[in-house]
C-alpha cells in the first residue's frame, strides 16, 4: 500500500504490458515492481517509472523497504551502465 502522505498524482498501483525484447512474449510489470523476468525465456524487463522513489524522503515508508532497496538495486545497476556507455 502506498504511503498516506504521498503527493504524487497517482497512489494506485497501476499495470503496464512490455513486450519482452528477446522473446517477444508479453511481460506484466506492475508500478510497483523494479524488474520482472519473462516468464518465458527469463530475461529481466526493468520498470522505467520509478520516479519518485529515487527522491521522495517517504519512499521506503511508501513503497516497502524490500521494493525501494530493489528498486534502488536498478538505478545504481542503469548508473553503471550508462557511465560504461560513456567511457566506450
Amino acid at each position: 500500500m502506498l504511503f498516506e502522505g504521498c503527493q504524487s498524482k497517482s497512489k494506485d498501483i497501476s499495470l503496464e504490458v512490455k513486450t519482452c525484447p528477446q522473446c517477444g512474449a508479453e511481460v506484466e510489470v506492475f508500478s510497483v515492481d523494479a524488474e520482472v523476468a519473462c516468464e518465458n525465456c527469463g530475461f529481466v524487463v526493468y520498470n522505467d517509472a520509478m520516479s519518485c522513489a529515487q527522491w521522495c524522503q517517504y519512499a521506503k515508508q511508501c513503497v516497502g523497504e524490500q521494493t525501494y532497496a530493489n528498486m534502488m538495486k536498478v538505478v545504481e545497476h542503469r548508473k553503471a551502465q550508462h557511465a560504461d556507455e560513456r567511457e566506450s
